[in-house]
C-alpha cells in the first residue's frame, strides 16, 4: 500500500483531537451531575455549582470514593438517603454511639448545622445519651419527674424512656451502663450534654412498609429541608417550555435556567428572546479545572506529535505493538 503523507497528517491529527481536545470539550459542556453513587440529585440540591438552588450551595460534596456527604460546621457526614416526597435526609454520625460499642464508649462530638441554611433537625428524631454525671444532669424517670416539677419538665433526661429499655437491634448492648433521652433545645445543649455524658446516639423514626402508622426506629440523623418554589424554577422545568433544569449564576447567584443544548437563559429553554449564557461559565466548579488541564494537554500533545513525527517510522494505518492503544 503506498504512503499518503496527508492521510498520515490527518490520522495523527484526529488521534491528538480525540486524545487531548475533545475531553476537554466534553467536559466543558457537561451537564449537572443527577446522582451520587446511588442517590439521586435533584433540585433544590447539586453538586456542581451552580446547578441547583443557591441557598445549598456547596452543602453536598460527592466523595472521590462515590458517597455522598454532607457538610456541616461540625464536619461531613455521610448521607444515607434523600426524600424529595417528604423533604428529609438521613446522614450517619460514625462518632455517635453504635450497638457494636455496647459499655465501651469512644471519645464523641456533638453533630451541629449551620442556622443560616435551610435545614434543620427533624423533630422525629430522639436523642439517647448514656452514662451522664447526675451531679450535672437530672437523670430521672420523666412522668414522675414532671408531676413533682411541671415548671421543669423539658430539663429532665427521661431515664424511663421507651427507647432506652427497647435499644434497636441491641436491647441488651448497654449492661449496667445508664441511659436517659433527652432533646436538645439548640447545638449548644448538646455540647453541654456530652459535656457531662459519655456518649450519645440519635434515632430517628422510619415510616414502616406495611402501613403510614407503623413507625420503625433506626439510628442515624434526619435532617429536614426546604424546597423553594419558585415561577422561574416552575417555566424552567415545564417539559413543554423544554425541560430544563433550575440553577443560577456562579457569580451573581441570580436565576438561570440549564437546557440540554448548552446553553442557559434567564427564563425557560424554548425561550429564545432572552440572553443566552455559556455552560461554561456557569459550572464553574466543574470546568476552570478542566479548562487548565486542557489547555497544558492540548500544548503537550502537539510538542510530542512533532517531536515523534520527526524521528518516528510511519505507522499510519497499521497497528502494531508499538503503536497500538488497548
Amino acid at each position: 500500500m503506498a504512503y499518503n503523507p496527508s492521510s498520515c497528517f490527518h490520522h495523527s491529527s484526529c488521534f491528538l483531537f480525540i486524545i487531548f481536545v475533545l475531553p476537554f470539550f466534553c467536559q466543558a459542556a457537561s451537564h449537572c451531575r443527577t446522582s451520587c453513587g446511588t442517590i439521586p440529585i435533584s433540585y433544590p440540591f447539586s453538586i456542581d455549582d451552580g446547578c441547583g438552588s443557591p441557598y445549598y450551595r456547596h452543602i453536598l460534596v460527592c466523595s472521590d470514593s462515590g458517597f455522598l456527604e454532607l457538610r456541616t460546621p461540625s464536619g461531613r457526614y455521610q448521607v444515607r438517603s434523600i426524600s424529595y416526597s417528604d423533604p428529609h435526609m438521613i446522614v450517619t454520625d460514625p462518632f455517635m454511639w453504635s450497638c457494636q460499642d455496647g459499655h465501651h464508649f469512644r471519645a464523641t462530638r456533638p453533630f451541629s448545622l449551620d442556622t443560616s441554611t435551610h435545614l434543620t433537625l427533624s423533630s422525629q428524631n430522639d436523642y439517647l445519651f448514656f452514662n451522664c454525671s447526675e451531679e450535672r444532669v437530672i437523670v430521672q424517670p420523666k412522668p414522675i419527674f414532671c408531676e413533682r416539677f411541671p415548671d421543669r419538665c423539658d430539663s429532665t433526661c427521661d431515664s424511663a424512656s421507651y427507647l432506652c429499655r427497647h435499644l434497636p437491634g441491641c436491647s441488651n448492648a448497654l449492661g449496667s451502663s445508664s441511659c436517659c433521652s433527652y432533646l436538645p433545645k439548640a447545638t449548644e445543649s448538646l455540647r453541654l450534654m456530652l459535656k457531662y455524658c459519655a456518649s450519645y446516639a440519635s434515632i430517628y423514626w422510619r415510616t414502616g412498609v406495611n402501613s403510614p402508622d407503623d413507625q420503625v426506629p433506626e439510628y442515624g440523623i434526619r435532617v429536614d429541608f426546604d424546597i423553594p418554589v419558585t415561577t422561574d424554577c416552575l417555566q424552567c422545568q415545564d417539559m413543554k417550555k423544554g425541560g430544563g433544569s433550575c440553577g443560577f449564576d456562579t457569580q451573581s447567584q441570580s436565576f438561570l435556567c440549564l437546557c440540554n443544548q448548552r446553553s442557559n437563559v434567564t427564563t425557560y429553554c424554548n425561550d429564545h428572546s432572552t440572553t443566552s449564557h455559556s455552560k461554561a461559565g456557569v459550572i464553574a466548579g466543574t470546568v476552570t479545572g478542566v479548562s487548565a488541564a486542557g489547555v497544558i494537554g492540548i500544548g503537550a500533545g502537539l510538542w510530542y506529535w512533532k517531536k515523534v513525527r520527526a524521528t518516528a517510522p510511519v505507522t499510519c494505518g497499521v497497528q502494531s505493538n508499538e503503536n497500538r492503544l488497548f
